[in-house]
């Protein structure tokens, strides 16, 4: 069986470098176009994109930050509780976001 946790950290992993690969095709793009986003109609695009790339990266590091955070309450022995109440998490949330750090009810 897979362990969930490091699935979740594999995939982030993964998904950071795809990431950061197209960022660094869109800015080798942008220095190839005209630097003028004013008045070049691509110019606006590649600003769009570069910016998009840039929100996704830190989801996907803070993703990342969230699995490590949980690996770490499994290594002390606090994985699966609540950091706000102290009850225990469903399994079935766990199993739908490995790294939850509460419980459904204090999670709403």
């Amino acid at each position: 069986m897979t362990d969930p946790l490091e699935q979740e950290q594999v995939a982030a992993l993964a998904q950071i470098e795809a990431l950061t690969r197209e960022f660094d095709e869109v800015v080798a793009a942008s220095r190839s176009s005209n630097a003028d986003d004013e008045h070049d109609p691509e110019g606006a695009t590649i600003a769009f994109e570069r910016q998009q790339v840039v929100a996704l990266l830190e989801q996907a590091r803070a993703r990342l930050a969230d699995v490590e955070a949980a690996l770490a309450r499994r290594a002390a022995g606090e994985y699966g509780i609540c950091e706000t109440c102290g009850r225990p998490i469903a399994p079935e949330r766990l199993a739908a976001r490995p790294a939850a750090r509460t419980c459904i009810d204090c999670a709403r």
